[in-house]
């Protein structure tokens, strides 16, 4: 998809929000050196051109819990044949214009064999996988509390589903020991090598079956370390998904803040967190290296539909918009930074009722006139609005200042200086 390889609404004025963008690229980035440089290459520093500086970049945009709910499902129906595309027509420039797109896909899609089904065991139609890759998602993480629903053959028929997909990557599920340990999950973009992990708490309880503890990634710091460690050399940028929190509270739990200051340690660049249903901070952690940790705690629910209407802000996600900025010198060496860390709020929006449509919007594509009909009363947009200030800040990027990053990161590819 878009070329990737593989291997293994207004909230601040567009300058400001553009001018604090920028100077992240000076305090807030993470910093890791690129691996391969070759002694010749390091020889090459004698001449003119050991002076020089390549630039390239790449964006990421990165997505909360995508979470089917069987009224979401039903809804996508018809004539016994499922469509979810109209689920993420409205983000679909969005996501399409990313180097590269990330989703948590919180439930399993078993196939054939497996009844649909949502709350409180989940199995998704194998169709909303294809509507995610139609949407132009291809990172794509299984691993979350809902991994065991409908047990050990939902997950092998997860993994059997995306192998028909080869430009998507899928994360957090594993078909052997040996797949776990040397299939390394990498993504290369205009010269930059970006790696993925995942991890989750737990399994609501399900356990994995004997002799299989491989299958699906669960957060365990000694596995952590020693697969970080195996693919920290091989990448420019280090993301790892970590599904973690507490639901339906925007603060940060104190478990964490010690995980994320334990991938500090492990000198990982990028956490994209999720499972609480609600947003979270996204925060900038110093490394004991040097560099730096740039952690979305939570992006919320992207698609989902819970019940409660005491829990209005679970159809407030968003997307993190992202931009790694790698430099490579003329003898061959190179740093990798997060130039951008900012966000895109979304609203998943039904009708009052209950009713269909279930579709996403950018906050700044949403209305007072469609906040009207929605089903949760307490969905104005004011109210959206601020609670992505409160959660957010700065960070919040209006359509125009995403416009303009865009703009330039598109100018900057090979770029030298």
């Amino acid at each position: 998809m878009r070329g990737v390889s593989i291997r293994g609404r207004g909230f601040v004025p567009c300058g400001v929000a553009l001018a604090f963008l920028l100077f992240l690229g000076c305090t807030g980035s993470a910093v890791s050196a690129s691996p391969g440089t070759s002694p010749a290459s390091r020889a090459s520093g004698k001449n003119a051109r050991a002076e020089r500086s390549a630039i390239s970049r790449v964006s990421i945009v990165a997505a909360g819990d995508n979470l089917i709910h069987d009224i979401i499902y039903l809804a996508a129906q018809k004539d016994g044949v499922y469509d979810f595309d109209s689920c993420y027509e409205h983000i679909k420039p969005v996501i399409q214009s990313a180097g590269i797109a990330f989703v948590n896909q919180e439930t399993v899609m078993g196939g054939s064999g497996f009844k649909p089904s949502g709350y409180p065991s989940f199995n998704t139609p194998q169709e909303a996988g294809k509507a995610l890759v139609d949407a132009g998602f291809d990172v794509i993480n299984h691993a979350s509390n809902h991994s065991m629903d409908a047990g050990e053959g939902a997950v092998l028929g997860t993994i059997a589903f995306w192998k028909q997909y080869p430009g998507a990557l899928m994360l957090g599920f594993f078909e052997s020991e040996a797949e776990r340990n040397t299939g390394f999950r990498i993504i290369e973009k205009n010269g930059i090598r970006v790696g993925f992990l995942s991890y989750t708490y737990g399994l609501n309880g399900y356990r994995l079956p004997a002799g299989k503890p491989w299958l699906v990634a669960l957060i365990d710091k000694p596995v952590m370390e020693r697969e970080i460690a195996a693919l920290r050399p091989l990448c420019d940028l280090l993301v790892v998904s970590m599904h973690w929190g507490s639901e339906f509270r925007h603060d940060v739990s104190a478990e964490q803040k010690d995980l994320s200051a334990f991938l500090a340690a492990q000198k990982v660049d990028l956490v994209l967190g999720h499972h609480p249903h609600v947003t979270e901070p996204v925060e900038i952690i110093d490394r004991p290296d040097g560099g730096k940790l740039v952690c979305y705690y939570s992006l919320g629910d992207l698609l989902s539909h819970t019940q409660s209407d005491w829990t209005p802000d679970t159809i407030t996600g968003a997307l993190a918009y992202i931009v790694v900025k790698k430099t490579t010198r003329g003898n061959g060496e190179s740093a990798t930074v997060v130039e951008t860390a900012s966000v895109i709020p979304t609203v998943c929006h039904y009708r009052k009722g209950r009713r269909p449509p279930f579709t996403v919007y950018s906050l700044w594509d949403y209305s007072d006139e469609l906040a009207a009909v929605h089903y949760k009363d307490k969905m104005r947009l004011e109210y959206l609005e601020e609670t992505a200030r409160t959660i957010f800040g700065t960070r919040v990027l209006d359509k125009a200042a995403y416009e303009l990053l865009q703009a330039n990161n598109a100018q900057s590819r090979g770029k030298s200086e």
